[in-house]
């Protein structure tokens, strides 16, 4: 699964594009080019896995979580035992890089006091420098917070004892956190297994409120695959891939199965959706979402794992004007592009 992670605005900035769009009542999209040199070559014939996560830490460091063990046999000889070449070796699953690709600290995995994930899944740096990260397969009911030289903080939940959507103690499969530096609470889609976003306090883990579609009671009930023909239910479907809060108290949640984007205030609150590619069937097409960097977050980038794009969105009316990538191997194309990060330069 490839991460989008890196690619740098030619024109306008957002400032001056708003300015502009403002005068002449026209939207004028952002334009993007990829960087094919990021990250710059990793050190001891090491190879990353699916790239699951991406995010941005005050410093506009770059940091990722990706799969080792996901790599095959092929992929990592230098791994067997005995083993069947020179190259490769699996990364270290956390990996931080600078603006220039350089990778600056990597840790992760097992270790004395915590359960690492079966399947970790999306990373968040927060506003007192932790690294929150989540699973999602099979016991994955727990989430992981670190220092950024990976000391182990925090874990909340337990492997294997989910009991569902409306569980106080524990999650299950967790998609995505985010941390809201002027509440510290964490906002969580859960995810995989549940049907919920629920909101954490920061530094103890305690649930203090969840919702489900709409602000419902979660119900874990098995609906069916989606049908773009048929009214749309009022449950998430699984996975709740993203729950991103905005700069004026939204909750912008991806429904992925569903083709839908939620957006409620911060108590639950149901205030308005948005279906995109709503024909698209199996893993859905709304995978993640940032903001951009202007004081008003005047823009909204979609990944779209589905259809192999990432859509530029006014965040206000949540309608798309414009778009780019596509399928492929080469650079500036994606497969399964999973998650999406901004820092305060607009990359």
């Amino acid at each position: 699964v490839a991460a989008f992670v890196a690619l740098g605005v030619l024109e306008q900035s957002l400032e001056r594009t708003a300015e502009a769009q403002a005068q002449n009542g026209l939207v004028q999209a952002l334009r993007f080019e990829v960087d094919p040199a990021f990250p710059k070559p990793l050190p001891n014939h090491w190879v990353m896995g699916e790239t699951i996560g991406v995010g941005i830490d005050a410093q506009d460091h770059i940091w990722i979580v990706h799969r080792s063990s996901k790599l095959t046999a092929l992929e990592v000889g230098a791994d067997q035992k005995p083993p069947t070449g020179t190259c490769c070796s699996a990364a270290p699953p956390v990996m931080e890089f600078d603006q220039a690709g350089n990778l600056l600290r990597h840790w992760g995995g097992p270790g004395p006091g915590y359960d690492w994930p079966e399947s970790n899944h999306g990373i968040f740096i927060d506003h007192k420098n932790n690294v929150w990260i989540g699973g999602n397969v099979r016991t994955d009911a727990h989430i992981l917070k670190f220092t950024q030289d990976g000391k182990f903080i925090a874990q909340y939940g337990k492997p294997g004892e989910s009991k569902g959507s409306n569980d106080l103690d524990n999650f299950n499969k967790v998609g995505k956190i985010t941390v809201d530096p002027r509440t510290n609470e964490a906002y969580v889609a859960d995810g995989y297994g549940n049907k919920r976003v629920a909101v954490l306090d920061g530094d103890t883990g305690k649930i203090k409120r969840y919702w489900g579609a709409y602000g419902n009671k979660p119900d874990d009930t098995n609906f069916g695959n989606y049908n773009p023909h048929a009214p749309l239910i009022q449950q998430f479907r699984t996975p709740v891939h993203c729950a991103e809060l905005s700069v004026d108290n939204f909750v912008y949640v991806c429904d992925r199965p569903n083709d839908r984007i939620q957006v409620f205030t911060k108590d639950g609150k149901f205030v308005k959706e948005q279906q995109i590619a709503k024909r698209t069937l199996g893993d859905g097409s709304v995978w993640d979402i940032a903001f951009s960097k202007d004081p008003q977050q005047t823009w909204m980038f979609l990944a779209d794992g589905k259809n192999e794009r990432v859509y530029i969105m006014k965040r206000d009316t949540l309608e798309i004007v414009s778009q780019f990538g596509d399928g492929g191997r080469q650079p500036g194309q994606f497969f399964a592009v999973h998650s999406i990060a901004i820092d305060s330069k607009g990359n």
